[in-house]
């Protein structure tokens, strides 16, 4: 029996359940900065990947390092999230989003037609 793919996936489910929150928790606390961590993870694991001669270790680093690229997208995701209201906003940072919602206006509503409830919220 071959359980390669088992652990590979077992594996897979396993960091995207583990980058989901920590990508809330870095933009929570660090921004929409923070895509350069997930950036220079992503690199370093695509790097250890290319030189570890276990396919599936090296399946499994390489796995991780797309999910970290594939969190940038989702930090900055999150940030939207949180100035629709979906997510609650750091206090410490409560100054840095009501900039971004002055900059960015209406374009917060504007990313899907469901979000008409979002203008009454807002007193858009």
């Amino acid at each position: 029996m071959n359980f390669n793919g088992i652990i590979v996936g077992v594996s897979v489910f396993l960091i995207i359940g583990i980058c989901h929150p920590i990508t809330i928790k870095m933009e929570y606390y660090w921004g929409r900065k923070s895509w350069m961590v997930f950036c220079a993870a992503g690199i370093i694991l695509s790097v250890l990947s290319l030189f570890t001669k276990n396919l599936v270790l090296s399946t499994i680093l390489a796995a991780f390092a797309f999910s970290c690229f594939w969190g940038i997208h989702e930090v900055i995701s999150q940030e939207m999230r949180v100035l629709r209201g979906w997510f609650p906003e750091n206090p410490a940072r409560h100054d840095y989003y009501e900039r971004r919602r002055a900059e960015l206006g209406d374009k917060i509503l504007k990313s899907h037609p469901s979000h008409k409830h979002l203008k009454e919220k807002l007193g858009k």
